[in-house]
């Protein structure tokens, strides 16, 4: 990674609670607020954010680990600011403290771990993996 990335560093935006954000199983809505998963999508975006500026050419990111709790509720309609704050930064690690607020309340919070990885020893596990999926994949349909 770059130099420049520090704990204390913060990142954050806001977005609105749209209806397609709403927690939805099997098509049924079950409520009118923003789902965990799309708070966590956005918990996830800001940590992202926080590191690409300080991410090599051939490096990347991706999430490792999510500790996260949906406190309190975002209704349709409502604005929530998202927002990244560093608190570690290691070769190989960037951790966040995570928030969702709005304006009334505490929406969810948490930590955000992200590692930091070589894209072409990340690409070569990729296709290795492809390699083994569809070897097995050939297998199954010659049975």
């Amino acid at each position: 990674m770059k130099p420049g990335l520090h704990p204390g560093a913060a990142v954050s935006f806001a977005m609105t609670v749209t209806s397609d954000m709403r927690p939805a199983f099997d098509g049924k809505v079950v409520h009118d607020v923003m789902s965990t998963v799309m708070m966590i999508y956005y918990m996830e975006k800001a940590g992202r954010e926080m590191i690409v500026p300080f991410l090599e050419e051939g490096e990347e990111g991706s999430g490792y680990a999510l500790d996260i709790k949906h406190v309190g509720p975002a209704l349709v309609g409502q604005v929530v600011t998202f927002r990244a704050v560093c608190t570690e930064v290691a070769p190989k690690r960037v951790i966040c403290d995570v928030t969702a607020e709005t304006e009334f309340n505490l929406v969810g919070k948490g930590s955000f771990t992200q590692a930091i990885f070589d894209k072409k020893v990340m690409a070569r596990r990729f296709m290795e993996l492809r390699g083994k999926v569809e070897e097995k994949q050939g297998k199954h349909q010659t049975s």
